[in-house]
């Protein structure tokens, strides 16, 4: 499985900082999983607009490291 692994920060403190995981549950490749985590992204941040996205990047479910 693919996760897409991200990093949120509140846009008025950019020191509260988040760990966020989307586990993709079709079987789709790291590639897919880049060009598609694009529009997951953007529609996240228009649920959640008192936040920033910092980082991101897709990998294998349960890599290790904590931050993209």
């Amino acid at each position: 499985m693919i996760e897409l692994f991200f990093v949120t920060c509140l846009s008025a403190d950019p020191s509260q900082c988040r760990d966020r995981s989307l586990v993709y549950a079709d079987e789709i490749g790291v590639m897919t999983c880049m060009i598609r985590s694009q529009s997951e992204l953007a529609e996240w941040i228009e649920r959640h607009p008192a936040e920033r996205v910092r980082e991101w990047k897709c990998r294998i479910l349960g890599e290790d490291g904590r931050t993209a």
